[in-house]
């Protein structure tokens, strides 16, 4: 068994491992406070094994399944020992401690994600690269047309809850008025009309649940993924400013050293001299380093991008056959009904 903390400790540590390098780390699921407490805080089902908020449970399970499906599927990723240990452990891991939301670590993170945003609102990097400028426009504009998306079908799984109740009160309201109705074939119509509503109330109930896992729950975790190469590319500035950085202190110690030679100040040129080496090994680390995360994350959104669209074909397509067979068997239902009406004399 595996706690919610435990998904959220193995992303933790495979960010801290591979982010620097360019690799884009599938996103744990966030963590719902407010549906987890009611969770714990609910009364226990009357029925023996019943589960509690079960449409929460199964949201949290189905995306915790996903998020496990998608880290292994990156090559490597699924090669990680720590990750391998993760699946395969019989023994209950440690438990994370910088994962509670509320926890001090947590505030920690909270100040240090706002220090990043505002570095990078206020830092504006010299591109050297056009493939970067264009494909973070890119990126930019996927994320806040699919935020748009998830917002609509989110809505549409809300209207369509709402239409499968309104369905439900008027088949009981058309099963209450035939037992009244003294006429015996608008009574048994009515009666039919009744089931046929039952029927397509399950119906639609069971279309809000396509909308919302196949369709809101999918374009939500691509969402989060645009956050996580968002990440990538802000390591890559990270990595640059450093570069930067060690090549302004090199700067300063040529000067230093310049001084010296010029002061003939022999006493302190064999330090300056050895600062000067220092920084220069720094800068052609740094130098490396940003060019290594370069060729990493061009690298890994090819594989992103593979990956994007392939699983938005498959899921179209099953969204498509789904809403299909629900309409057919709407169609199916109300064919079932048409006799009964004809009867009607």
């Amino acid at each position: 068994m595996r706690r919610f903390s435990d998904f959220l400790g193995i992303h933790d540590v495979l960010s801290g491992k591979y982010t620097r390098l360019g690799r884009i780390i599938p996103p744990a699921p966030s963590k719902n406070i407010i549906g987890s407490t009611k969770v714990k805080m609910s009364p226990q089902q009357t029925e023996p094994g019943a589960p509690r908020n079960a449409e929460w449970v199964e949201t949290r399970r189905a995306a915790l399944q996903r998020y496990v499906n998608r880290t292994a599927q990156h090559p490597v990723l699924r090669v990680d020992l720590d990750f391998i240990n993760f699946l395969e452990s019989d023994q209950e891991l440690p438990r994370a401690v910088n994962t509670a939301t509320l926890s001090g670590a947590g505030v920690m993170r909270l100040f240090n994600k706002v220090g990043e945003t505002v570095n990078k609102i206020t830092y504006k990097m010299d591109e050297s690269d056009p493939w970067f400028d264009e494909k973070i426009t890119e990126v930019e504009n996927l994320d806040a047309n699919l935020q748009k998306l998830h917002s609509a079908l989110k809505s549409l799984v809300n209207t369509r809850k709402e239409l499968s109740a309104l369905t439900g009160l008027v088949a009981k309201s058309a099963a209450m008025l035939s037992t009244c109705e003294e006429h015996t074939g608008l009574s048994r119509a009515l009666s039919n009309l009744a089931d046929v509503e039952e029927k397509i109330e399950l119906l639609r109930s069971e279309q809000a649940n396509s909308d919302f896992f196949i369709m809101a729950e999918f374009v939500k975790d691509y969402i989060d993924l645009f956050s996580a190469v968002k990440s990538v590319f802000h390591e890559r500035v990270k990595v640059f400013q450093n570069w930067q950085h060690a090549q302004l202190q090199l700067s300063k110690r040529r000067e230093n050293r310049g001084r010296y030679e010029l002061a003939n100040r022999t006493d302190k040129l064999e330090q300056a001299q050895q600062e000067v080496e220092e920084w220069q090994t720094k800068v052609q680390r740094c130098q490396q380093q940003f060019d290594d995360i370069s060729t990493e994350i061009k690298k890994e959104m090819e594989r992103f991008e593979l990956n994007r669209i392939r699983e938005f074909k498959i899921n179209t397509m099953k969204y498509i056959e789904d809403q299909m067979a629900h309409q057919q068997q709407i169609i199916s239902y109300w064919e079932t009904f048409i006799p009964s009406a004809r009867e009607i004399v």
